[in-house]
């Protein structure tokens, strides 16, 4: 795929370096503007349904300041035994979840949601990856507590970071653990016809 060099027909609803390194990698063009809802304003479901729904409002938020343009919103959830691991906030914390983690299955859902306001279109869905990882030493968790790391992630680990040693294996999408689904959002923008494979254009014409 080819970037165009004209604006970007594209926006990233989301501050995470991660979904942006995601979307480079995919050769695509797209400004970044993160969306600042109040996440405690969407209500509460199953973290299938959450995950969406977060993804939409973040989606829906910016492409109601940019309706011309095909915005892509976010949200990913760590889920083990049905509880939600979130961002850890302190050593402690993060060290409890790693051993909770420590030599298990866990799910990491991804709710993402492609919109143009312009054109009524809006899709979403959540997509699930299950990860297994080693069994963790005492001394492999403080090691990679204090490499910092852990301390704005989802499950405090980052598997395209260091935290790729603590991973055994994974079932599902690699990228969905990272932060978005890049195979589902770039067959998704191809049926849309907003980017072209052959011409490298957007539906635009830049």
């Amino acid at each position: 795929m080819h970037k165009s060099c004209n604006e970007p027909l594209l926006i990233l609803a989301s501050k995470s370096p991660r979904r942006r390194y995601l979307l480079n990698q995919a050769g695509l063009s797209f400004s970044v503007i993160p969306s600042n809802i109040d996440e405690k304003s969407v209500p509460k479901s199953s973290p299938e349904n959450y995950a969406r729904l977060l993804a939409e409002a973040k989606a829906s938020d910016i492409s109601k300041k940019y309706p011309e343009k095909w915005v892509i919103g976010a949200d990913t959830i760590v889920l083990i035994n049905g509880s939600i691991l979130g961002k850890p906030g302190s050593i402690a914390e993060a060290r409890a979840m790693l051993k909770r983690l420590s030599g298990r299955t866990h799910k990491v859902l991804t709710g993402y949601c492609i919109c143009c306001k312009n054109k009524k279109q809006h899709f979403s869905e959540t997509k699930t990856t299950k990860v297994v990882f080693k069994k963790l030493t005492d001394e492999e968790i403080k090691w990679y507590t204090h490499t910092k790391e852990p301390f704005d992630k989802a499950g405090a680990y980052a598997i395209q970071g260091l935290g790729t040693f603590l991973v055994k294996s994974i079932n599902g999408s690699y990228t969905n653990v990272v932060g978005l689904p890049v195979c589902e959002v770039i067959e998704f923008l191809l049926k849309q016809g907003v980017i072209d494979l052959k011409t490298g254009r957007y539906e635009n014409g830049t």
